[in-house]
């Protein structure tokens, strides 16, 4: 039998409070898989499957989505479907995120005064899709909040919030 992490070092090495593994625990995304005296205990293999639920988190997907991934066999055609749109979405906001990179990469080093007057910067930013927020690839809301499955932000190990798609 392997080793069994405890949930203090699992929340280390994932960088997740634990208050998220236990959220998680709660959503079926994870399980513990015995007690180290009252602390919840975990495979080494709990690593990769947050590692992958991180992932998936900071490529827009919500935990019900990541559940239904998790659970997925071969035969689940509707879920293939889903996961092929999700494909083209990252892939969209993949493209989104390089112009957005190219034209500040350009603005970085412009000379023209004042800088968002370059024509060269104003074409570039015209190619990132109005409307869209370039974080989480949601569209952007007037409240700030992202998209429409707006989630309260998860607690990393340091204590900080961790926003569900992963912006900090």
């Amino acid at each position: 039998m392997d080793t069994l992490l405890d949930i203090g070092e699992v929340a280390r090495r994932s960088g997740l409070a634990a208050s998220a593994l236990r959220f998680y625990e709660r959503k079926g995304l994870i399980e513990a898989d015995g007690r180290n005296g009252l602390r919840r205990a975990y495979r080494p293999e709990t690593l990769e499957r947050l590692a992958l639920i991180t992932c998936a988190r900071d490529a827009g997907f919500t935990l019900s989505e990541i559940a239904a991934f998790l659970q997925a066999r071969p035969s689940d055609t509707r879920l293939r479907e889903h996961l092929a749109a999700k494909e083209r979405e990252v892939d969209a906001r993949v493209a989104q995120l390089t112009r957005l990179r190219d034209s500040l990469r350009h603005a970085a080093v412009c000379e023209h005064d004042p800088l968002v007057e370059c024509p060269e910067f104003k074409r570039a930013i015209r190619r990132v899709p109005e409307g869209r927020s370039p974080r989480a690839g949601a569209p952007a809301r007037a409240d700030g909040a992202v998209g429409e499955h707006h989630e309260r932000g998860l607690p990393t190990a340091e204590g900080r919030r961790r926003r569900p798609g992963g912006g900090g």
